[in-house]
């Protein structure tokens, strides 16, 4: 046991040495190794224990998503429905506007066409009056007589006209656009005023000189019938002048006044025989009439005021359709706010579905993650860091 082995340096090495120092490097070695088996122990618990705390964090947010999830979907229906329920009830907003705006529509329309039938019926009524007065006419032509075999003095002669007249004018003219022996501001009365639409009147004068035309008819020579007709002549225009210098008055009166003739025939001989009679009358403004033609001025003075009232009345209709245009104007700029409103309800909702839709694919994403490798220590690092980024943060809307 004392026998040498080997010499270290000077120093002997004996076999007892070399067994003691073995046996110092194999109690080192044993305690080497213990210390490193508990070191590998402790890391292990501790490993065991992390892995378990991120298996908790995992299932409590796990449970978070569950919920956030849920509730999303509730309210996701309940935004449904509300939506669903102001979409009906502003398609029936609309559909009682527009068919409120269609009634008064319709009632307008139908207004209008019965005012133009009537109006139609009414025109159809005064050209059948103007065809029964030129049928009149027509048999007055035939029936030509002459006011010497009918009257037999001035008065009467006066009293004939004016009643023609009056009769013409009565039965062509609604009353109150007319006036017998009206009173002018100079004091002045003719036998007739038609008012017009301007509200100037139009004086008639019924008081014809008739007995140089009786003188002319009782002529036998031609002396008698020259001086018959320059007396002729002379009465007319006097009595031309008196009806300008009376019933013209500017401002006031129409610019011309109506002589009636009460018989065709007198009319007919002085429209022949004395034509620069007619003209110089024409030129003082003064027109000579016979009873037909007093009938036809009095249907074209009717027709006048009627073309008045169917302006005013035109101008009202034409007013109420700008009114008309304007509420449909304002119904279709509603209606195209209210489109603009269902088309952004429509892309708040389509939003939503996108938010439902990636939630529902989180969720499945989080489904499908795998725990079973947490216990390798190799592995471990890697998945609590990768357990830090799963929710980074919150969701928010419209993800």
């Amino acid at each position: 046991m004392n026998d040498i082995i080997f010499m270290l340096g000077d120093w002997p090495v004996r076999t007892i040495d070399a067994l003691i120092g073995f046996g110092a490097l194999v109690l080192i070695l044993l305690v080497v190794i213990a210390v490193v088996i508990a070191r590998s122990g402790r890391r292990g618990a501790e490993l065991a224990m992390a892995s378990a705390i991120r298996a908790d964090e995992l299932e409590e947010r796990l449970a978070q998503v569950l919920h956030a999830q849920s509730e999303a979907s509730g309210r996701v229906d309940a935004m449904t429905q509300a939506l669903a329920g102001r979409q009906a009830e502003m398609a029936r907003a609309v559909n009682e506007r527009l068919d409120s705006v269609t009634h008064r529509v319709g009632q307008s329309m139908e207004h209008s066409t019965r005012n133009t039938m009537e109006s139609l019926r009414a025109l159809h009524e005064r050209l059948g009056i103007i065809d029964s007065a030129h049928k009149n006419l027509t048999d007055l032509t035939t029936q030509v007589t002459t006011l010497r075999d009918v009257l037999a003095n001035k008065q009467s002669r006066g009293a004939f006209g004016q009643a023609r007249m009056e009769a013409i004018v009565q039965d062509g003219l609604p009353k109150g656009s007319y006036e017998f022996q009206f009173t002018l501001s100079t004091g002045k009365r003719p036998d007739c005023v038609v008012f017009l639409p301007d509200q100037r009147p139009l004086c008639i004068d019924a008081k014809f000189p008739l007995e140089a035309m009786t003188a002319l008819h009782d002529a036998r020579t031609d002396e008698e019938k020259r001086l018959a007709t320059q007396r002729l002549r002379g009465d007319v225009m006097k009595h031309v002048s008196d009806i300008a210098e009376k019933y013209l008055v500017t401002g006031e009166t129409q610019e011309m006044a109506l002589m009636f003739v009460p018989s065709e025939s007198v009319y007919a001989e002085i429209h022949d025989g004395f034509d620069d009679v007619i003209q110089k009358a024409y030129r003082a403004r003064v027109v000579l009439v016979s009873p037909s033609l007093l009938m036809l001025a009095i249907q074209v003075m009717q027709q006048i005021m009627k073309d008045a009232r169917m302006r005013d009345a035109a101008d009202l209709i034409q007013t109420e359709v700008i009114k008309l245009g304007d509420d449909l104007g304002r119904l279709r700029d509603r209606v195209l706010k209210l489109q603009k409103h269902f088309a952004d309800a429509n892309e708040d909702v389509r939003q939503i579905l996108i938010s439902a839709d990636k939630i529902e694919k989180r969720a499945g994403r989080i489904e499908e993650l795998d725990f079973s490798k947490t216990d390798t220590p190799a592995e471990g690092p890697r998945l609590v860091a990768g357990a830090g980024e799963l929710f980074p943060r919150k969701l928010q809307a419209g993800e």
